[in-house]
């Protein structure tokens, strides 16, 4: 009997029994429930939640003050309005763009982290434009906007008040 492969079979061997080993080691996928007793437990997903079809699920009321006059609103659900709720109450001025929404600086950066890309406004739409920190009021139909969040709605009536005023007081409703 020639000795020569069972000692290449030797030198092999120990390499590809490491190698099963590591590759066994390294697999992402979760455990069979044929080789446990227990059942596999699903794993926790690290990507954000899909946002609500419309994206305005409705969190907190709101009170808008425009010329004196209040205006019921709600703030939606996501990380960016609940961080906006947080400095309230504000009062800002307010500026005319494209003679379909009123924008106001804000004091601060608010977080968009995991928020979409960005968003089609609706008439009577709250929204935050995160590259230059404002928030957008809508009157009048606007197009998509990189960059744009929705932070809520007014109710019926806010957006023909809003069309003419200078400023916005906007608080937690009570």
């Amino acid at each position: 009997m020639n000795p020569a492969p069972f000692r290449a079979l030797a030198r092999v061997a120990p390499a590809a029994a490491l190698l099963l080993v590591m590759t066994a080691c390294t697999d992402d996928s979760p455990p069979s429930s044929a080789s446990s007793s227990e059942p596999a437990s699903p794993q926790a997903s690290t990507a954000p939640a899909a946002p609500t079809p419309t994206g305005r699920t409705t969190a907190m009321n709101i009170r808008l003050t425009l010329d004196g006059h209040h205006i019921a609103a709600t703030l939606n659900d996501s990380p960016t309005a609940r961080d906006f709720a947080a400095e309230l109450p504000l009062t800002l001025s307010l500026r005319d763009l494209n003679q379909a929404e009123k924008i106001a600086d804000l004091p601060r950066k608010l977080p968009t982290s995991g928020a979409p890309e960005g968003a089609d406004p609706e008439v009577g739409d709250l929204a935050y434009y995160a590259p230059w920190n404002q928030l957008a009021t809508y009157y009048r139909d606007a197009p998509y906007a990189t960059g744009l969040v929705i932070l809520g709605h007014m109710a019926g009536g806010g957006a023909e008040r809003l069309a003419t005023a200078d400023e916005i007081t906007i608080e937690a409703a009570h």
